[in-house]
């Protein structure tokens, strides 16, 4: 068996399609750099010299769900370096993740993000597992991305707390339940943290780790430097409250928007027009607490006095928001939600949005 150009073991999975691997058509691959050692060997190290969290080891990582994010942190440990473990429970899912990894990787390409002779190496990273125990067996570092259900997601955390080794640390890309909670469920909490990826996570930098009450410093510092090591950007959340940071900010302009539209004052095309050729565009370059600081303080100040008494602080959820969910209208699911939709439409919005992703990507990279 010979070795690539980065010193991993060539496989017939990695020679493969993806597709044909998550189909069970070519052997598990052994998963080992050149001259190093066995995950055997590594564990056993662990265990004697009380390595762990701190080591620096955390080569082998699980994603447990394959769904609309899992498949994309997988994608992104993988092209980081990470012997990725993708499990989920469907067979069908698992072939759909892989499918959708190599047309991202595949769009990374042509955008010149990822090098078209890196790519062999990248799907080679990656295996599929209808099994847990399988994928939690040699992990390091395990990311849980199923359905926001706080009881699923504690189900999982206690058979993951059963069968992963004593060092590994378990991450939820939860978007906003506890993690305290989540944690709560196992009997290392000191070593659960939430790692909220933003979607689509191969193309979006921002990584909220979140703090559960009992996550150690050890655990935050670990999390945030393999965040690093992939190219993105942590940002540590030091309080475990709903919604963490980017949520509470989203769904606070989300509100005021349905006000908008509910009072008449603009309708829902114009109000994402304001905010994407508006404000929106500086909010890739600039903050808004910076945008306070540069307009002046005592501006901001004037402004909020009389501003802020006329905007929604409503604790419900919006009744437009409630209105169209009742009608079923769930949006381009469905067909219809506050636009109609076809399926070509949200294809060819959602290949702009991605396209802009990856320029902004490709300009970060050089250095512009």
């Amino acid at each position: 068996m010979n070795t690539d150009k980065h010193g991993c073991f060539s496989s017939s999975f990695a020679q493969l399609s993806p597709l044909s691997a998550a189909l069970g058509v070519c052997p598990r691959p052994t998963w080992r750099l050149a001259g190093e050692v066995s995950s055997t060997q590594r564990r056993d190290k662990v265990n004697m010299e009380g390595k762990g969290v701190g080591s620096g080891e955390m080569q082998e990582v699980a994603v447990i769900g394959a769904g609309t994010m899992g498949h994309g942190i997988a994608q992104e440990f993988a092209r980081s370096g990470h012997r990725v473990a993708l499990h989920d429970l469907r067979g069908d899912v698992l072939q759909g993740a892989m499918a959708r990894i190599e047309i991202n990787i595949r769009a990374c390409c042509e955008a010149k993000l990822i090098a078209l002779e890196d790519v062999p190496a990248v799907l080679g990273r990656i295996r599929t597992t209808a099994d847990l125990g399988e994928a939690a067996a040699e992990a390091d570092f395990v990311v849980e991305a199923v359905a926001e259900d706080l009881a699923l997601k504690q189900d999982i955390f206690r058979e993951l707390d059963r069968l992963c080794q004593q060092h590994t640390v378990l991450a939820t890309n939860t978007s906003g339940l506890s993690i305290t909670r989540i944690a709560a469920a196992t009997t290392r909490p000191d070593r659960v943290v939430g790692t909220h990826f933003w979607n689509p996570p191969h193309l979006i930098p921002l990584v909220e780790v979140v703090r559960g009450d009992e996550t150690s410093d050890e655990t935050t510092a670990l999390a945030c430097r393999i965040i690093e090591r992939m190219g993105k950007s942590p940002v540590v959340v030091h309080k475990d409250v709903p919604g963490f940071v980017g949520n509470r900010l989203q769904f606070a302009l989300l509100r005021e928007a349905l006000a908008i539209v509910e009072q008449g004052i603009a309708s829902v095309a114009d109000v994402d027009t304001v905010v994407k050729t508006g404000f929106g565009r500086r909010l890739a370059v600039i903050g808004p607490l910076e945008t306070a600081d540069l307009g002046g303080l005592d501006v901001f100040l004037a402004i909020a006095r009389y501003l802020l008494p006329e905007l929604d602080c409503s604790t419900e959820p919006p009744a437009l928001l409630a209105q169209k969910a009742q009608q079923g209208k769930l949006g381009s699911k469905t067909g219809e939600g506050f636009y109609r939709w076809t399926r070509a439409k949200a294809q060819a919005i959602i290949a702009a949005r991605d396209g802009e992703l990856m320029r902004r990507l490709r300009q970060c990279n050089n250095g512009e």
